[in-house]
């Protein structure tokens, strides 16, 4: 015992700061009751791997040679009927996604001519497959073929 006093005032002081500092640490490690990482924790995690070249894309991410073929065949539908192409970024593409669908226009407008819209249509999605595919397996616009 102290003098002239308890020792429970100082032992509750230490004990509850123990607690409360326990509380705090354990609070800023995990998520909820499963203990996972924060979202904000993941996303650097994932961004900061992405960024050294270590991280892969996400299993549901869309192959960027189907990206192409979907922006190219949405746009060549666009222009089909026109008789300009527009600015290819104002459309989002790159200067080689442009170049499939100005070669893609211009088969699906002779096409249109000699077989009406729904072969011209049926051209559209079946060139901008396989222009984008051929320009992602050469090289596309990194430069380098796939392996």
């Amino acid at each position: 015992m102290g003098t002239g006093g308890a020792p429970w005032p100082g032992a509750a002081l230490g004990l509850g700061l123990a607690l409360l500092t326990g509380v705090l640490v354990t609070g800023c490690t995990g998520s909820g009751a499963t203990g996972g990482s924060t979202g904000a924790t993941s996303a650097a995690t994932s961004g900061s791997t992405a960024a050294r070249g270590g991280g892969s894309p996400s299993p549901s991410a869309t192959p960027p040679e189907e990206l192409c073929a979907k922006l190219v065949a949405h746009w060549s539908r666009e222009t089909l009927d026109g008789d300009t192409y527009g600015d290819y970024q104002s459309m989002g593409l790159s200067n080689g996604q442009y170049d499939i669908l100005r070669e893609v226009v211009d088969a699906a407008r002779a096409e249109k001519k000699r077989a009406g819209s729904a072969a011209a249509e049926r051209l559209i999605d079946r060139r901008a497959r396989t222009g984008c595919r051929d320009w992602y397996r050469s090289g596309g616009p990194g430069g380098r073929p796939w392996r």
